[in-house]
């Protein structure tokens, strides 16, 4: 198997030192998707994106994008998405393969009324007005134009570099790269046209809280923290309700209209940082994913304020993390995904069975063996499955399987396979010969869900295209994968043509109003 490997290492032209392809998997976004974290919407990761940056002139870069607060209605007024200022948000990176973070990026929130009141207006006859506190954010228009007069809350953010243990390594101060400061803010939630004004109006708004960025041994970078509009495109409840459709091309139609996400918003922190930064001497693959930690202890604040709702102690504990996602949603059992929501990759060992033993594809053949006009078992029978164990907890020998590996889960990124422009990239990835894409890290415009449910079926047992020629990764058999070639679809269709090409990458949110 190794040989073989090596033989698909040259054929993609990426020698071993130099980092190799990535073909670890995931299925798709994470919203709610353990019991625990749907009590706490903030601190809730969504999707979590790692690739090479292709904006013109970024070569070089890796762009991180963490999303988080899933669900977002745009008209949810008054108090809309703020961040958690309790919280703890966190993007780490291993870059050496034993499932502990070598650096991790922590992002602290704070959030203020202005005058510590918000807007106030004098209410009340002459001689006998009072000064009293709106119920609104806003007072009036916000925009570049307009500046922020008319705002009462303001949401500020630090970002601070860890090297070494997340919680005990040698902390480095970010700061704006022209002005010095440490604080950097976040813009309004899109609330309404008007308020910012149209959608071209907010994002010129939005785009001025793009802060370059001095990282201490780094060098420097950007960093946006904002309201975006959802990145990720699924016909999520047909999905839940138990594949409700013929997952097959010609099945069901390929229409945006499927996508059960396309008119929300989610709450983007974005960074773009010098490869050279991520990596570590003699490997170009880096592993990253993302968390959100609390205080071990909160204690609610019988006589609540804006400044103080509860008080928070105790150490910080993680409770939510996100690497390839929907892995906890459809992989891990239910009895274990609040464990696997506060666990870290280098304890990934304790989940290995829902990986060897997969579910998913079982469920798929009790719903859709006839569908695909079988009578036999369509789940591919390789067990263990080989197959996903080197794509979610190892990488692949002579691919990207780092010397010494720990068993993990995580997204992991060749940094030194070139990007590809947004025009040129296959929305399938490296399974549509696009060596920049997932699963080699993940771009915006991937269609993971349809990657991932071919994964699950059996895909990687049958010859993959590398470089215009089918490669077999001697992993698993295509007789041990019946229907490891059918085009299996969730029909919500996704491509880098619907994002942008510059950093951030996500597009402008949805507008609360009018007609949102």
């Amino acid at each position: 198997m190794k040989k073989r490997l090596l033989n698909c290492a040259v054929a993609v032209a990426v020698t071993a030192s130099t980092g190799m392809l990535s073909l670890s998997t995931s299925y798709a976004s994470s919203h709610r998707e353990a019991p625990n974290i749907t009590r706490m919407p903030k601190v809730d990761s969504t999707d979590f994106y790692m690739f090479n940056s292709y904006e013109s002139g970024r070569e070089g870069f890796v762009t991180l994008i963490a999303n988080y607060q899933p669900f977002q209605l745009p008209q949810g007024g008054p108090n809309y998405f703020s961040m958690d200022p309790s919280a703890l948000y966190e993007i780490h990176i291993d870059n050496d393969g034993d499932a502990i973070e070598d650096l991790s990026f922590q992002f602290n929130f704070k959030n203020k009324l202005v005058n510590n009141k918000g807007i106030t207006l004098d209410v009340g006859p002459e001689g006998n007005k009072e000064t009293v506190a709106i119920a609104l954010k806003q007072a009036g228009g916000i925009g570049v134009s307009a500046g922020n007069d008319n705002l009462g809350f303001r949401e500020s953010y630090t970002l601070t570099m860890v090297k070494g243990d997340r919680r005990r390594g040698r902390k480095h101060r970010v700061t704006h790269a022209v002005t010095g400061d440490r604080n950097f803010t976040k813009p309004f939630d899109y609330v309404g046209e008007k308020t910012l004004g149209n959608s071209a109006a907010y994002e010129s708004y939005a785009r001025q809280y793009v802060s370059p960025i001095n990282v201490p041994g780094c060098g420097q970078g950007n960093v946006f923290v904002g309201q975006r509009k959802e990145s990720f495109a699924i016909n999520l409840g047909e999905i839940f309700d138990l594949v409700n459709f013929a997952p097959i091309e010609g099945s069901i139609a390929q229409d945006k209209l499927n996508d059960d996400l396309r008119s929300q918003n989610i709450t983007t922190i974005a960074l773009e940082l010098p490869a050279s930064c991520l990596t570590a001497s003699g490997s170009d693959i880096i592993g990253g994913w993302t968390s959100a930690s609390m205080r071990q202890v909160r204690i609610l604040n019988r006589r609540a304020t804006f400044n103080k709702p509860e008080v928070n102690g105790g150490a910080w504990t993680q409770v939510s993390r996100l690497g390839s996602p929907l892995v906890n949603e459809l992989v891990i059992g239910l009895k274990d995904k609040n464990r696997f929501g506060v666990s870290e990759p280098k304890d990934d060992g304790q989940f290995v069975t829902y990986v060897t033993n997969p579910t998913l594809p079982a469920l798929l053949d009790i719903l859709f063996r006839k569908a695909v006009g079988s009578t036999t078992d369509i789940a591919p029978n390789n067990f263990p499955r080989n197959d996903l164990i080197a794509a979610f907890l190892t990488g692949f020998t002579g691919v990207n399987q780092p010397d010494g590996v720990v068993a993990s889960e995580m997204l992991r990124l060749n940094t030194a396979i070139p990007a590809v422009e947004a025009s040129l990239q296959s929305t399938f990835g490296v399974a549509g010969d696009d060596l920049a894409g997932f699963p080699n890290g993940r771009r915006p415009g991937d269609d993971v869900v349809d990657i991932a449910l071919r994964v699950a079926m059996g895909r990687l047992c049958h010859p993959v295209p590398v470089n215009g020629v089918d490669t077999d990764l001697g992993l698993c058999t295509p007789e041990q994968a019946p229907v490891g070639t059918v085009a299996f679809t969730d029909g919500a269709p996704l491509s880098a043509a619907d994002f942008n090409s510059v950093f951030p990458y996500l597009n402008t949110p949805v507008a609360g109003s009018p007609n949102n």
